[in-house]
């Protein structure tokens, strides 16, 4: 009895870490352990491994209530506490361990685990020992290789080639031109965009600024003063009970968004990421706000921050901007993030059917494009759903450093509906970029730390650009023909 008590508990606890964060590795062993016993004393497994729902809306109700574990409960379980990064209110641990990134390749942190130093044989779980940490640390610290949001275009780079110069004389030509042409602009925009012109060819195509370039400061004054009148009409009810629960999920998430990176802990960064959410949520009754929509809004955020820093954004004070410019960053990230999830709102809705379906395509993809890897999947019980949800959920920005999210919206906003249906096929191609670390796991916790933890901590424009050379080459052999991907 004792046994099934702790794997329904855990149960639910890796079913919705599955879904939005990394599992710790002692987690994952605990679960490993039950599982064997369960096994070798015939007991029923039902009440253990994260099982096979009938329908996606049952998965999603059986764990539900992951974030509500007592921290006493979780103390009677976790024989290692886990490491966490300070946060703004009790409620908002971030599951994210910032000793965990390093720059050096092979480092023991890569595995998830936290290294041990010769003065400090353990950290406290209730965070004194971060708390202590950090209030040591520089006012300028290092930043880890992944947390970097320079691209290869940054300042600090080496200078530009002959042919990125030709390519960002070519982008600047399209821009000034009367009237922009959207589809030359999206065909040059495939393969990356420069980062001087990043900021208005996003703009441009989200479909947020229109085309013509003498209405383009009109409309740009005129959707910022709606959206600021939005804040004034909607947030002060953010208190009221009708929104009191959804605000205090938005608070609760914001401090978990990009936690390695001192830009996104800054409170003026925060609040605006709060009533950007807030407005939206209001304003999308259907779906409401929704775990995992709070990472979309820092693409744009860093992209339109971009136009006013040069080197170092990770640390730079967005309080000494003016305020104008403050408010301009904020309505256009606002505008832009609604723009995306126009295309892709089923995500979000009741039961996130959009998700649903994209994560029922990619394991009928992944069977037909390499059977080995499904089956091995199928042979040691790992659902696509364990690992695929959240890749559609946050479109791959908790795999992927933010620099490489980046780059990866360049294609996705040039892409004909690349947020919706483009990204499955990146995803397919993500997976199988690992098919050799996957076939050579024997086991389910095996499997699962490593689709929850790829080793993408180096990846630049590089990666990303073969990354996408091989979802077209999949998108061009399946999209077309659906019934290759059917069993």
């Amino acid at each position: 009895k004792s046994a099934k008590n702790i794997g329904q508990k855990y149960r639910i606890r890796l079913g919705q870490m599955c879904l939005f964060d990394r599992v710790a590795p002692q987690e994952l062993t605990l679960v490993s352990s039950v599982r064997r016993y369960l096994k070798e004393t015939k007991l029923n497994l039902n009440n253990l491994k994260t099982k096979k729902a009938s329908s996606f809306h049952e998965f999603a109700r059986s764990t539900n209530d992951a974030w509500d574990i007592d921290d006493e409960e979780e103390e009677d379980f976790l024989s290692a506490p886990r490491l966490t990064v300070a946060t703004r209110s009790n409620d908002s641990e971030v599951r994210d361990d910032p000793t965990r990134y390093t720059n050096t390749p092979g480092d023991e942190s890569l595995n998830g685990t936290v290294p041990k130093s010769n003065s400090e044989d353990s950290i406290s779980s209730s965070g004194r020992s971060c708390h202590q940490k950090q209030q040591s640390l520089p006012a300028r610290p290092v930043i880890p290789l992944v947390a970097r949001i320079s691209d290869q275009n940054s300042s600090g780079a080496p200078p530009m080639t002959i042919r990125e110069k030709s390519r960002l004389d070519k982008f600047r030509q399209l821009l000034s031109s009367p009237s922009a042409d959207l589809d030359a602009l999206r065909k040059h925009s495939w393969s990356g965009i420069p980062r001087e012109v990043r900021p208005v060819t996003w703009r441009l195509l989200s479909g947020y600024l229109p085309a013509n370039t003498e209405r383009r400061e009109q409309v740009l004054q005129r959707k910022r003063e709606e959206y600021f009148g939005f804040i004034e009409q909607y947030y002060d009810s953010r208190t009221d009970e009708p929104h009191r629960d959804t605000y205090r999920q938005i608070h609760i998430d914001i401090p978990r968004t990009n936690p390695l990176i001192p830009l996104f802990q800054q409170p003026a960064v925060q609040e605006v990421f709060e009533r950007i959410l807030f407005i939206w949520a209001i304003r999308h009754p259907a779906s409401g706000y929704v775990q995992g929509i709070n990472d979309l809004v820092t693409p744009f955020f860093v992209v339109f921050l971009s136009e006013f820093v040069e080197d170092d954004m990770e640390n730079f004070d967005v309080a000494a901007l003016p305020l104008e410019t403050q408010r301009n960053i904020e309505a256009d990230s606002f505008w832009c993030m609604s723009k995306l999830l126009d295309g892709i709102q089923d995500n979000y809705t009741f039961a996130q059917p959009g998700i649903q379906n994209k994560v029922k395509a990619l394991e009928e993809l992944i069977g037909r494009i390499d059977e080995d890897v499904h089956l091995h999947f199928c042979r040691y019980e790992v659902e696509y759903l364990q690992f695929a949800f959240r890749w559609m959920n946050n479109l791959l920005m908790r795999e992927l450093p933010l620099r490489c999210t980046i780059r990866l919206w360049d294609t996705y906003q040039a892409e004909s509906e690349g947020f919706s249906h483009f990204h499955l096929y990146v995803c397919a191609a993500f997976l199988i970029k690992w098919r050799k670390d996957i076939l050579s796991i024997a086991d389910f916790q095996g499997l699962l730390m490593l689709l929850q933890n790829l080793p993408t901590i180096h990846w630049g424009n590089e990666e990303v650009g073969l990354l996408l050379a091989e979802a077209y080459r999949l998108k061009y052999m399946f999209a077309d023909a659906p019934s290759h991907y059917k069993r």
